[in-house]
């Protein structure tokens, strides 16, 4: 009888009372996007991020603007901070974390032109590297993501 009832109020309450209500109940997290990016050699591109913790080598990615697809925040991306234009990306995997509250989105990719260079204050460099010749001080996290997103294509 209460399923019932509470179904009836629920489905009776105007739309923006259900979507404040999943608001406040619901955990609220950032959602990110990160690419394993290759070149015709079969390179990695990873940049020299400002803001990484350790030597700041990781992948290229950020976090998605409101309303903005994944595979195109991963291109808008690629594009503001590298110059980089992609021909398609191709999810690799999903992974969560508690803290921070995180989704990250990892694909996989091939650009169109392999040339990139630093266009943005959030990144001192971008190189490409051969997978067995990963820059020193590349977080173990990171050789794990390119690892997988890798095996899995």
């Amino acid at each position: 009888m209460w399923r019932k009832l509470l179904g009836t109020l629920w489905r009776g309450a105007p739309g923006s009372v259900r979507r404040w209500s999943v608001w406040m109940v619901n955990p609220r997290f950032a959602v990110t996007v990160g690419g394993v990016v290759r070149d015709e050699r079969g390179r990695v591109l990873l940049f020299n991020h400002v803001f990484r913790k350790g030597s700041g080598w990781g992948i290229p990615g950020g976090f998605l603007e409101k309303g903005e697809q994944p595979d195109d925040g991963l291109k808008r991306e690629l594009r503001e901070e590298a110059g980089l234009e992609i021909d398609e990306a191709e999810l690799a995997f999903v992974r969560t974390f508690k803290r921070p509250q995180q989704l990250e989105i990892i694909y996989r990719c091939r650009v169109r032109q392999p040339a990139a260079t630093s266009e943005s204050l959030e990144i001192r460099a971008s190189e490409w590297f051969e997978l067995d010749a990963l820059p020193d001080g590349l977080a173990p996290d990171q050789h794990r993501i390119i690892k997988r997103a890798l095996s899995n294509g």
